[in-house]
C-alpha cells in the first residue's frame, strides 16, 4: 500500500521555494514603494509628500513602507540611489561614461532634472542637512561626493590626455560638482534660471581652465 508520504513534495524541495518567495516579494515590494516615493516626491517635494501617500499609491499602509525603508529619510536616500540608476539604465554598463562622456552625462543630467523637480529639491535638502551632526544620511552624501570626484577627476585627466595634473583634476571635480549643486539650488528658487544652459557653460569652463593648466589666466591674481 502507497503511504500519504510517498505523494509528497520531498522534504527539500518545499523550503526552498518558501525561502525564495518572501525575498522575491519583498524586492518587488520595495521596488514599487521607491517608484511611488519617486512619484510623490516628484510633484510634491520631499517635505510636502507624505509616506501616507505613497503607501496609498502601492496599497499599503503607513507602517507597511516604515517595515521597508526605517524612515522618511532612508526612503528619500533609497530614491536618490534609484534616481542615479535610472540616469544610467540606458547607458553601456549601466555606469557613468569615462572622458568627454562623462561631462556630456553631467548635462544630460541637467536637462532630465527640469522635468523632476521634487526629486531634485529632496536631493538639495538632504545633501544641506547631512551636514549636521549625526544626521543619518551623511554616509551616503559623503561616500557619494568622494566617489563622483574621483571619477569626474579621471575624466579631466583622460580628456586633457595626460598634461593635467591630478591636483587641477581634483580641484576642477569639486569645483564641477559645486556649481552644479548650487545652479539647482537657484533653479529651485528661481525658474527663470536656465539650468541645462547654466551647467554646460559652467562645466566647459571649468574644464577649459583645468586643460590650460598653469597657462589660463589669473585675473583674480
Amino acid at each position: 500500500m502507497v503511504s500519504v508520504m510517498d505523494d509528497a513534495v520531498p522534504p527539500a524541495a518545499a523550503p526552498k521555494r518558501r525561502a525564495r518567495q518572501p525575498r522575491q516579494a519583498t524586492t518587488e515590494r520595495r521596488a514599487e514603494i521607491l517608484r511611488a516615493a519617486a512619484n510623490t516626491f516628484g510633484s510634491k517635494g520631499y517635505k510636502n509628500g507624505s509616506l501616507a501617500e505613497v503607501a496609498e499609491q502601492v496599497g499599503i499602509t503607513h507602517a507597511g513602507v516604515l517595515h521597508h525603508f526605517g524612515s522618511k529619510e532612508q526612503l528619500l536616500v533609497e530614491v536618490l540611489e534609484y534616481r542615479d540608476k535610472e540616469d544610467v539604465r540606458d547607458l553601456e554598463g549601466q555606469h557613468i561614461p569615462g572622458g568627454l562622456g562623462l561631462f556630456q552625462h553631467l548635462v544630460r543630467t541637467a536637462r532630465m532634472n527640469v522635468d523632476r523637480p521634487g526629486i531634485v529639491q529632496g536631493y538639495s535638502v538632504l545633501t544641506g542637512e547631512s551636514v549636521t551632526e549625526n544626521h543619518p544620511a551623511r554616509g551616503w552624501v559623503t561616500d557619494r561626493f568622494r566617489v563622483l570626484r574621483g571619477e569626474i577627476a579621471d575624466a579631466v585627466i583622460a580628456v586633457g590626455e595626460g598634461k593635467v595634473s591630478r591636483e587641477t583634476a581634483d580641484c576642477a571635480a569639486s569645483a564641477i560638482i559645486g556649481v552644479m549643486d548650487g545652479l539647482q539650488v537657484q533653479w529651485l528658487l528661481d525658474e527663470d534660471v536656465d539650468l541645462p544652459t547654466s551647467t554646460q557653460f559652467a562645466i566647459e569652463a571649468i574644464l577649459a581652465a583645468a586643460l590650460l593648466g598653469d597657462d589660463r589666466p589669473h585675473p583674480l591674481d
